[in-house]
């Protein structure tokens, strides 16, 4: 192997060893130029001198190395290409840029549509876990998880507040939709493929529909922007009590009938018994006894 396989020329290389075997060697006039893209590639410093092996291959492998990322993410752009494409063969229309889905189930149908094609990846920032505002169904995600879909789902901690959007959280997790919680501002977004953007079209009337994007850089900005919120986000399992899980707990260890610790926690017998299964799929418990047992072991009582 020679370094014109990491990107030299045979000039380059045969210059660079020149002034490695000897530094003090007289390069001749007609190679000053194959000197100089020494200098620019980092091989030879200003005094002419080379770099010592080991710094110059490694230079070179991490420009070979970038420049194959670079190309990498240019044939990333072919599954964009391949997903309008499959698009068009789907409507029997153009696919544009830029274009506006009425409502909760266009914004369904779209998606699904996207990820029949091809189930590589959805992003989503979410205001609730589940509800009716362009949630795939349970059935139509485990069929695209099935075929190798990795989907991961960011919502605002306080959701966790709603028993009822706790556990559906915790199933849809369970199903292989990855689900964290944020403490931070969330708008609803979704990124299909790392290509194509759903933008909720109005943040004040979620029935306005969504803006669907298909702009490399736009979606490129918003994975980030999703990458950095996952990594900062806490597991459905990794979170404090909430006020109301507080209640129920207190009222589980010193009520003796469900009705009583209801009333304690001042809510509904049926919202008290949702909180209380709730818990019980939280730790793991099997009774109420073990609820008390392992909340106490956490450090919640």
């Amino acid at each position: 192997m020679s370094l014109t396989d990491l990107g030299l020329t045979a000039e380059q290389e045969r210059v660079y060893r020149l002034l490695l075997r000897d530094p003090r060697a007289t390069v001749r006039p007609d190679a000053w130029p194959v000197v100089a893209e020494l200098r620019t590639l980092g091989l030879v410093d200003e005094g002419l001198a080379p770099v010592p092996p080991a710094a110059a291959v490694d230079l070179l492998v991490r420009r070979r190395v970038e420049r194959a990322q670079r190309q990498l993410g240019g044939l990333a752009l072919a599954w964009t290409v391949l997903t309008e494409l499959a698009e068009e063969q789907r409507s029997g229309r153009p696919v544009q840029l830029v274009e506006h889905l009425p409502d909760a189930p266009a914004v369904v149908r779209r998606v699904r549509a996207l990820l029949d094609d091809e189930p590589g990846e959805l992003l989503q920032l979410r205001t609730r876990v589940v509800g009716e505002d362009g949630t795939l169904a349970d059935e139509g995600l485990r069929a695209l998880l099935a075929r190798g879909l990795r989907s991961r789902t960011l919502c605002p901690a306080g959701v966790l507040d709603d028993a009822d959007q706790a556990r559906r959280g915790r199933r849809r997790h369970a199903l292989g939709d990855l689900h964290r919680v944020t403490f931070e501002p969330v708008r609803r977004v979704a990124v299909v493929n790392r290509a194509v953007v759903l933008v909720q079209a109005d943040p004040c009337r979620p029935a306005a529909g969504a803006v669907q994007v298909r702009q490399p850089g736009i979606a490129a900005l918003l994975v980030e922007v999703f990458e950095g919120m996952w990594e900062r986000g806490r597991d459905l399992d990794d979170l404090p009590l909430s006020p109301a899980e507080r209640r129920v707990l207190h009222a589980l260890v010193h009520q003796d009938t469900d009705e009583a610790a209801a009333r304690s926690a001042a809510m509904s017998v049926r919202k008290f018994r949702a909180h209380v299964a709730d818990l019980r799929t939280r730790l793991g418990a099997r009774t109420r006894f073990q609820i008390a047992l392992l909340a106490r072991e956490r450090g919640w009582l």
